[in-house]
């Protein structure tokens, strides 16, 4: 499709960037404003343990990142990437909105917890929601910032740094608003729930009042195909009714954690055999080398966002239960802390952009390999920093803040050495016929990393007393001992990523 020709710019760029960067601002402020407060709800509010929080978040996390899979085809062959963009925004809607019933708090009668079923059932519904609506809206409103410029035109690259500053703006104020309502004793869960809902139907809004400005960028490809009918139903009714089935299947998957535990396994062994049979029996020896390389890098980018995803879960809780939170004099919530990381990398991204640009005049820029051992690394120092913070803990087990905001910002230099690469290097490497095959891989990929997460999230789960407080003497050294083995495996598997970085490099057959 060719590029927008509207000729009315903003700051020399189409009229239409400002509405996808207010529509994606306002998606991501809904997206992690809940995200912030999901593991401290489900622990505080449902009272349920460390490790069962994590394995609910690990397949809410791991369902988000596999559903664009299939919100992007539909998009691609029927629906266009405006009417997507609609349907998936109208469905965060509903399941940001959803998640502001709390019901009845859980409590814990003759030893048993009880808890509001229904509120229960509203939940997972309302992550269902979440779930089906970021896959139709995620891929498809990116696509269309890309189809406002033309393939190579040199402002392409800088209305996607503008787009993606949008999102970090979004999360930013998300995490310091949301998790500061749903965690003040005078608010609570409904209203932090509900500033992301209302922050997400600002956001559909935006869109459907700017699509004027889009000048017909992200329509369907086929529209007739929209409009015929199948036993008297029109093609697009059909595929709206069964997108709300998938919801209906993502609320049932949200309910059986094993199944998606097992299905992304059997997955993930599938594609890694397929891709390898593939590369020994229809490559040539250059081909099947470099599509190794995207194999090895997709697993280390793995174990990465799987170190990266502790954010939302064992970090958060220890951040809850061992850190002095007082921030400039400010007492600052847990849910609220992951601002750090948006924070940092509205700070930071600039200068490693310029940096990488210096080096690589000079032929200094570190290969792509070296940028994910670079990354891994980071992320294993950052829990060696929580680690070695930790032995000047209080007589109350609370560690100072400033080793939780060094942590977050070597984790954050660790993400911007390795997550702008990533698809990038999918795309160069892969052979033409399969790109699309390996896309698909890179986002199951993901999606296992944040399954992966949950699980080990799991290993410092901490044995609540009844009411669902927890003793911070007694946590401390539950974190430390799973932060200090995060450190351990993230800084020798950093180390030997880089030193093989030369050998991969030479697999990658690049100048």
């Amino acid at each position: 499709m060719e590029a927008a020709t509207d000729s009315t710019t903003f700051l020399g760029h189409p009229r239409g960037l400002v509405v996808l960067f207010f529509a994606e601002m306002w998606e991501r402020f809904s997206f992690y404003g809940m995200r912030a407060l999901l593991v401290l709800y489900l622990t505080q509010h449902f009272l349920f343990e460390d490790g069962v929080a994590a394995t609910i978040y690990a397949s809410y996390g791991s369902l988000v990142y596999l559903m664009p899979l299939l919100g992007g085809l539909i998009a691609d062959r029927y629906l266009g990437f405006r009417k997507s963009v609609i349907f998936g925004a109208a469905l965060l809607v509903c399941g940001h909105f959803l998640m502001a019933y709390e019901g009845a708090p859980a409590d814990v009668v003759d030893g048993t917890v009880v808890r509001d079923e229904l509120a229960l059932a509203v939940m997972y519904l309302a992550l269902a929601f979440i779930i089906v609506g970021v896959g139709f809206l995620k891929p498809s409103i990116s696509n269309i910032v890309g189809e406002l410029y033309q393939q190579n035109e040199r402002r392409r690259d800088q209305g996607f740094t503008l787009f993606y500053m949008g999102i970090n703006l979004g999360a930013l104020s998300a995490m310091l608003l949301c998790g500061w309502l749903g965690q003040h004793e005078d608010y609570g869960w409904s209203y932090g729930f509900g500033l992301a809902g209302v922050g997400m139907l600002v956001g559909l809004i935006t869109f459907v009042r700017g699509r004027r400005w889009l000048s017909g960028v992200g329509a369907p490809a086929r529209p007739l195909v929209l409009t015929s009918r199948v036993m008297g139903v029109r093609r697009e009714t059909i595929i709206y009714s069964a997108g709300f089935i998938v919801v209906v299947i993502s609320w049932g998957l949200m309910q059986s954690r094993e199944f998606v535990g097992a299905m992304l396994a059997i997955a993930s062994i599938g594609a890694v055999v397929g891709i390898v049979g593939y590369s020994l029996m229809g490559c040539s020896r250059i081909e099947r080398q470099r599509l190794l390389v995207v194999v090895f890098l997709t697993i280390v980018s793995v174990i990465f966002w799987t170190f990266f995803e502790q954010a939302g879960t064992s970090l958060t809780l220890f951040t809850d239960r061992n850190v002095d939170k007082n921030v400039l004099g400010f007492d600052m919530q847990a849910s609220q802390m992951g601002f750090l990381n948006p924070l940092f990398i509205i700070l930071l991204a600039p200068l490693f952009f310029i940096g990488w640009e210096l080096l690589g005049r000079r032929g200094w820029e570190p290969s792509t390999p070296m940028k994910f051992g670079l990354g891994v690394l980071q992320a294993g120092l950052g829990f060696a920093v929580l680690v070695y913070g930790a032995g000047f803990a209080d007589a109350a087990g609370q560690v100072a803040v400033i080793w939780l905001v060094l942590a977050y910002l070597l984790h954050t230099t660790g993400e911007l050495c390795l997550s702008p690469v990533g698809l990038s290097m999918v795309t160069r490497l892969s052979v033409p016929k399969i790109v699309g095959l390996m896309m698909g891989v890179w986002f199951l990929s993901s999606a296992g990393a944040h399954y992966l997460a949950g699980m080990i999230a799991g290993m410092a789960a901490v044995d609540a007393m009844p009411g669902g407080s927890v003793d911070a003497v007694s946590s401390l050294p539950v974190y430390t001992d799973t932060f200090r083995w995060l450190a351990y495996v993230g800084i020798a598997l950093g180390a030997a990523v880089m030193a093989s970085a030369p050998l991969v490099r030479r697999y990658m057959h690049e100048s």
